[in-house]
């Protein structure tokens, strides 16, 4: 595998915060951050596609899905080691090969394949679609939040990634959140 795509060891725990468009994965990712005093790696195609979209009005094409992935992985890569006990992750590789594969009919990469495989998660945090829809430059699917949802749901199940999903308020999910990190600290003994 490419060096740029190699997950570099940590002793810090993992947390993906995982799930469709407008669902509040970056809050969460900065709440549960902040609670447990540590580092959270924002959603690295989120500036990279806006980015795009300012100089010249594109929208993501198959040839930015390996730039995104390296950017995504280089962020966690550079942030682990500072990480407190725990790194949040808002969206990670596994997401950007899910969304490829919706938008980008019938496409598979042995490249993502073999990634998604190796990379190592202690917890994925699924976020629901009960949060209302936020409008901006990238967003395109409101119409189609529920089928997005068991998109993700399903490409968790199939490569056997450990999950639980959030449902209800921000606050909800939050304090459910914290409760599940707590227990995952608890059972690594950190």
């Amino acid at each position: 595998m490419e060096e740029t795509l190699v997950q570099k060891d940590s002793d810090c725990l993992k947390v993906v915060v995982y799930g469709p468009e407008s669902t509040g994965k970056t809050t969460l990712a900065q709440q549960l951050a902040a609670y447990f005093n540590t580092q959270w790696v924002p959603e690295f195609a989120r500036n990279y596609l806006q980015e795009k979209y300012d100089n010249c009005s594109e929208a993501c094409e198959q040839e930015d899905l390996i730039p995104i992935a390296k950017g995504q992985i280089a962020a966690e890569n550079r942030l682990a080691p500072k990480a407190n006990r725990v790194l949040f992750i808002d969206t990670n590789v596994l997401q950007t090969y899910t969304y490829a594969q919706v938008y980008y009919e019938g496409f598979t990469s042995k490249v993502f394949e073999e990634v998604i495989k190796a990379h190592q998660y202690d917890l994925y945090l699924l976020t629901y679609i009960d949060t209302p829809w936020e409008e901006d430059d990238l967003r395109d699917k409101p119409q189609e939040r529920e089928y997005m949802y068991k998109v993700f749901k399903a490409s968790l199940e199939v490569n056997e990634k450990p999950y639980q999903v959030l449902k209800g308020t921000k606050q909800k999910r939050l304090e459910k959140a914290i409760a599940m990190v707590e227990n995952l600290l608890k059972e690594h003994g950190k």
